[in-house]
């Protein structure tokens, strides 16, 4: 699977900082309400990051290459699946009628302080 062309050198890092900085205008630009919604809708970024990293794994002709192009489908893997973690976790939050569970600390704090702000009878 050769490609008919290729990108070296400036080409290479002009493509990537173009990419960085279009991303970052486009997040800077969505008001705060709209990120659950869109990370929620942009997970598939990372399934095509998974597919890359794929391609240049099995594209990779020396050990190196094989090392770079498997951790780089390790980490695409670890990172959708992370992101969906995350986007199932920030929308349960706007699920009606469900309470969050406090964490154990949390609870036993409360318990201690309203153990000792009780009113002894006796």
């Amino acid at each position: 699977m050769n490609p008919d062309f290729s990108i070296n050198g400036y080409a290479a890092v002009y493509i990537f900082m173009l990419a960085g900085v279009t991303g970052w205008v486009v997040i800077t630009r969505v008001p705060a309400i709209l990120h659950t919604p869109l990370m929620s809708g942009s997970n598939f970024v990372h399934g095509i990051v998974v597919v890359g990293a794929l391609y240049a794994l099995l594209n990779a002709g020396t050990t190196q290459d094989q090392v770079i192009g498997f951790f780089a489908v390790l980490l695409g893997a670890g990172n959708a699946a992370g992101g969906y973690a995350v986007t199932e976790r920030m929308l349960a939050m706007f699920q009606p009628g469900q309470t969050k569970p406090l964490h154990p600390r949390t609870t036993k704090r409360r318990a201690k302080k309203a153990a000792q702000t009780k009113p002894k009878t006796g």
